[in-house]
């Protein structure tokens, strides 16, 4: 009998600013109009048709990462993710779209406070600066030389999605930037 993965989040020293956040199941969902509107009643959260915005209630977020193209995040764990892609597959039935479990991919990590914005632009591009990347703004980009997918949540808190892989490079490099706002006693 075949063995499933056991799916643990990766090792992050959690600090003040950085916090590992819980496992999501995770799917990579492109599809036009027509397939966002028969998946929107079994996913339940609304699908973003300006670019590189997020929508989300208290279990579930769809953020848009190019035309026709979507991160969907189930944060509540409690279906398994072959049971819930089954339940957004149904309605999507003869209808062209792509729907790709992605959860052990990546993880999740929060990097909040007030030098949040600070912190991810010692190696992150975009302007974090609130009026030019507001609440509820998300894209794909890169930190250092590793893509994410940055979310901001709250003025002082951003959504970092990582590969895997990326782990210890990436909270290595924000724990670096962060050591000039938050020295280690």
């Amino acid at each position: 009998m075949a063995e499933l993965a056991v799916r643990r989040g990766p090792r992050v020293t959690e600090r003040e600013w950085l916090k590992l956040l819980p496992t999501a199941t995770r799917f990579a969902f492109y599809g036009d109009a027509s397939a966002r509107a028969a998946l929107l009643p079994a996913w339940g959260v609304e699908f973003s048709e300006g670019p590189l915005r997020a929508h989300a209630d208290a279990t579930r977020a769809t953020l848009w990462l190019g035309p026709d193209e979507y991160l969907l995040l189930d944060f509540a764990g409690g279906t398994a993710a072959a049971d819930l892609a089954a339940a957004l597959e149904r309605p999507l039935a003869g209808i062209p779209h792509a729907l790709v479990d992605i959860s052990h991919r990546q993880f999740a990590v929060a990097v909040s406070g007030p030098h949040a914005a600070d912190i991810l632009n010692g190696a992150c591009p975009l302007d974090l600066d609130l009026r030019e990347f507001p609440i509820g703004m998300c894209t794909r980009t890169v930190f250092a030389k590793a893509d994410i997918v940055l979310w901001r949540t709250a003025a002082d808190t951003f959504h970092l999605e990582v590969w895997r892989s990326f782990a210890g490079y990436v909270t290595g490099v924000l724990a670096e930037i962060a050591s000039e706002f938050y020295p280690d006693p």
